[in-house]
């Protein structure tokens, strides 16, 4: 079982999907863990999540956790099945919670009331792939998988 979930093909597709996808994904887990970016760091974060979104203190600590260290893991392509599983729900959380009502497009000219969802295709098309293809060529996994 667990050399089915660390399987990988030895292509370098997958590396440049894990390395795209888990640094946009990283800057804003920095953001939200750090404050870097101009962010609010982890205790604002914590609490825009808990006080104005009312997400449960758990749910948001998992996706600073996620965001963050959970990123770097996938650029390292490590847990790559999982953590694109994890990551692709995340997007589609984000989307089905905070921005579907502004429609697709994202607000490039401020002339809407927020940012759309079309972003978030990319996010879940990136982390679709890495979920079917596994890690790839330079993966961790592929060390775990032979031992």
């Amino acid at each position: 079982m667990m050399k089915k979930i660390f399987a990988a093909d030895d292509s370098l597709a997958p590396l440049f999907l894990r390395i795209g996808l888990g640094l946009v994904v990283f800057a804003h887990g920095a953001q939200k863990l750090f404050g870097w970016f101009n962010g609010y760091g982890f205790t604002g974060t914590m609490k825009f999540f808990t006080e104005t979104e009312g997400l449960p203190w758990i749910l948001g600590f998992l996706v600073i956790i996620l965001e963050s260290i959970g990123a770097l893991a996938l650029v390292a392509g490590f847990a790559t099945r999982f953590l694109a599983a994890s990551l692709g729900f995340l997007a589609l959380g984000i989307v089905l919670t905070t921005r579907i009502e502004f429609g697709f497009f994202m607000n490039w000219f401020n002339n809407q009331a927020g940012e759309g969802y079309e972003f978030f295709i990319f996010w879940i098309a990136m982390a679709l792939s890495l979920f079917i293809t596994g890690g790839g060529k330079y993966a961790a996994d592929n060390l775990l998988q032979k031992s």
